[in-house]
């Protein structure tokens, strides 16, 4: 019983000293608190700036042919020859290749010659109809006479019936066989594999050469493929974050690693209704004119897309903003009184280096370093020169670009 006894007190104890120690140090804590508004804070400062801001948003994808189609023959065969390679560039209806056709030649030949025993069967059925017709119209004048018999009668026309008829077949099988030699014909024609197209430019460049000479093909077996890069097509996915600002006929700006420092203009020409499940984007397709050939399909590329701009609009650098009980805000100098106080903002378009004050209005300087020490009312130490802003109105301050980057931005 005497040891329980001294347990509670020893712990009573305890909490009585750690309750005197948490109030010392709460008092002081306060008590520091409230001299920072009395402590000079040396701090730096610049001006509200009042300038043109852009919403830019970066997005990557590669570029794609605006047509592109494979050349490949509609009957098997021997590849005898080919007549272009990788990069060779291809005129509309130009000869591509040529299959071995001897076999295809060899089918003309014979369809030709059936169709001409097939003409024969006509003359000489055409004869046998034309004799049974003179002999009907023979046996009708002996039956007017009563000296032919009604079964005679009979007889003739059922042979001229039966002359006709074979007549009529012949000349079905002629045209039947005309149908084959030209069905003939048109398999050997596909002997010679021509490039064409409807619309776009003359002229196409191979892009990939699948065939060489020897190689036995099927029907739609793949030789080359031919593609129109005159106009490209840049496949780019948008977030989500961003979509509801991109629309068709929005100008874009593409760059490519393998042309560094070079902007290449289009504008967009397809959205994807639907983002996809898994990366929560949407395919957006531009169009850029390639007069120049110099950008290539496969091209890893990267898009500018401008989704918001303002002009004259009140500015403050990036790293001037603060939180303070969960509310943006900027510390605004009073130069006469050297005391910083705490501004709530709303903001626009935030850049790398600006943000956009909507409201309220601001003018004066911020604090662009040193606030995380300050609080509303704090004293404020001000460079010497304050910050290159001397009596001559120069800041010194560098004007935003004309283009720039929007990484984390908002509007």
């Amino acid at each position: 019983m005497k040891k329980v006894i001294l347990v509670i007190v020893i712990l009573g104890l305890a909490v009585l000293f750690g309750w005197q120690t948490y109030r010392r140090f709460a008092e002081k804590s306060g008590g520091s608190r409230g001299r920072l508004k009395d402590v000079s804070t040396a701090v730096q400062i610049m001006p509200v700036q009042k300038r043109d801001i852009r919403d830019v948003r970066y997005f990557t994808g590669s570029l794609l042919p605006k047509s592109q189609f494979i050349v490949a023959p509609k009957v098997s065969g021997r590849l005898e020859k080919l007549h272009v390679d990788m990069g060779d560039t291809v005129e509309r209806g130009q000869l591509i290749a040529v299959l071995d056709s001897q076999e295809y030649a060899q089918n003309v030949e014979q369809a030709r010659a059936e169709l001409k025993v097939a003409k024969a069967n006509v003359l000489e059925n055409e004869s046998a109809r034309d004799v049974a017709k003179r002999e009907l119209e023979r046996i009708k004048v002996l039956r007017e006479k009563k000296i032919a018999s009604e079964s005679e009668l009979d007889e003739a026309e059922a042979a001229y019936k039966t002359a006709e008829s074979k007549y009529t077949v012949s000349l079905a099988q002629v045209e039947q066989k005309e149908a084959a030699l030209r069905t003939a014909e048109i398999r050997l024609s596909f002997t010679r594999i021509n490039a064409s197209w409807e619309g776009g430019s003359g002229k196409r460049f191979v892009g990939e050469r699948f065939a060489s000479q020897g190689d036995m093909l099927g029907a739609n077996d793949s030789i080359v493929s031919v593609m129109d890069i005159d106009v490209l097509i840049a496949a780019i996915y948008v977030t989500e974050e961003s979509y509801s600002n991109v629309r068709t006929g929005q100008p874009i700006v593409i760059s490519a690693d393998a042309y560094p420092g070079k902007k290449f203009a289009g504008k967009i020409v397809r959205i994807s209704p639907v983002l996809q499940e898994t990366s929560r984007s949407a395919r957006v397709e531009a169009e850029l004119f390639n007069h120049n050939h110099l950008l290539k399909p496969g091209l890893f590329v990267q898009a500018e897309i401008e989704i918001l701009s303002r002009n004259n609009a009140t500015l403050v650098p990036f790293s001037s903003l603060v939180s303070r009980e969960s509310k943006q805000g900027v510390f605004l100098v009073d130069m006469d009184e050297k005391k910083a106080r705490f501004v709530p903002v709303i903001t626009g378009i935030i850049t790398a280096e600006w943000a956009e004050i909507l409201e309220p209005e601001l003018g004066g300087h911020v604090v662009t370093l040193g606030q995380h020490l300050l609080e509303d009312g704090s004293s404020v130490i001000l460079p010497e020169k304050n910050n290159n802003h001397d009596g001559s109105g120069n800041t010194g301050i560098k004007k935003p670009s004309g283009s720039v980057s929007n990484a984390g931005g908002r509007k």
